[in-house]
This record gives C-alpha cells, structure tokens and sequence, in this order.
C-alpha cells in the first residue's frame, strides 16, 4: 500500500498550496514539494522563475491561479510561460533573444537610391533593379530618408 506523504513544511515556507512551497533565503529561492528541495534558483533570475513555475503546471504540481496567488503574477504572464514551455521546452527559456536583421537601407544605399529618384525613376522600378522591398523605400521617403523630385509644371506666361 502506498504511503501518504505529509505535508510537513519548514518555518519561513511559502505555501502555493499543500504540497508545494518556496522559501527565500538570502537571494535565492529554493522550492520544495513536501520536505524535498527540487529546484534552486537566484531571486532576480527571470528566466528560471518561469521556466519552473511552467513546469509545476504541466506536471500538474500546481494550477495557474496557484501560481497567480503565491506570486502576484499576472495570468497571462504564466499561460505565456506555459505555451513557450509546451512549444520549446526548458531550453526555450535560455534561448538568446532574437534581434533583427542588418539594415538594409545603409548610407550607401540611399544614396544610390536617392540618385535614381533624381533621375526620375519610380519607387517600384528602383525596388526591383536593387532587389529591395517597394514598401521599404516608400517608408524611407515617408520618414523623411528619402525625397521624391518635385515634377516640373510648364507655366504659362
């Protein structure tokens, strides 16, 4: 026959609920199921806050509103741990951060740019010769990057 495991938590502990608590000591966080540590981590550590409170979830130690409560965490802050530790598992939380590209519109670039606009050429034809975006330069001329030549009117005197 199984045996029930207590629910004996030590002085200073944090119940999330009856089997799982935390405790802080120093700055570090150290959670416990039952007496058992099982995880460690420092208290400014982000990465591994979520990571393990994502786990206690899925595994089922604790429920979302458990993890709201005993952390004044926002709900969607976790199910957003939650789909990232269900879609990448642990090593999506230590993943590097994804940055963007070089940029593409350089000085060089717009200069050469700005010297086909001065010739007359359209956004679109400018585009497909330096294998560019249209709507990339159509935002450079919004934003001030670039000028469009003003057309010459005939006036009548």
């Amino acid at each position: 026959m199984p045996q029930l495991q207590l629910p004996i938590f030590a002085k200073g502990m944090t119940l999330i609920n009856a089997n799982l608590g935390y405790m802080r000591e120093d700055n570090r966080l150290t959670y416990f199921y039952g007496h058992i540590p099982v995880f460690m981590h420092d208290a400014d550590d982000l990465r591994s806050f979520r990571m393990i409170t994502s786990q206690f979830y899925v595994n089922g130690s604790a429920t979302q509103s458990e993890i709201c409560r005993a952390f004044g965490v926002s709900r969607i802050s976790v199910k957003r741990s939650v789909k990232l530790y269900r879609g990448k598992g642990i090593a999506g939380f230590f993943e590097p951060p994804r940055h963007r590209g070089a940029a593409v519109l350089t000085p060089e670039v717009l200069k050469e740019v700005q010297g086909l606009l001065d010739e007359g050429l359209e956004i679109g034809e400018i585009a497909s010769r330096l294998d560019l975006l249209a709507d990339t330069l159509r935002k450079a001329v919004r934003a001030g990057k670039l000028h469009k030549p003003q057309k010459k009117t005939v006036s009548n005197l």
